[in-house]
């Protein structure tokens, strides 16, 4: 079940919202919860056949830095678009970002 509430971590790219959701938002809000350093956050919108689109690739987020990105909107309809986070350590920590979609 799609939900609005994440906690990533890792450097892996995880799935924030899937093609067929269907669920509306327009505020990305990211806080980043690292234990000692920041991270580099890449946000982006995916379908098959087309591609990515970025809405910030590699954003530095400090240590207890939150970033609020609004006015967001896409098709996350059946066959559409999905929504992705991926996260680049900046030290030998695993990054942690929290993320609210609203």
């Amino acid at each position: 079940m799609a939900t609005r509430y994440h906690n990533v971590t890792g450097e892996l790219t995880q799935e924030l919202l899937a093609a067929g959701d269907n669920i509306p938002f327009t505020k990305i809000s990211l806080s980043n919860v690292g234990i000692v350093t920041g991270c580099k956050v890449d946000v982006f919108i995916e379908k098959k056949l087309l591609g990515k689109f970025y809405l910030f690739k590699g954003v530095k987020m400090p240590l207890g830095g939150v970033l609020i990105y609004e006015g967001v909107k896409f098709n996350n309809k059946a066959g559409e678009f999905g929504l992705y986070c991926k996260l680049t350590k900046a030290a030998s920590e695993v990054p942690a970002v929290d993320i609210i979609l609203s």
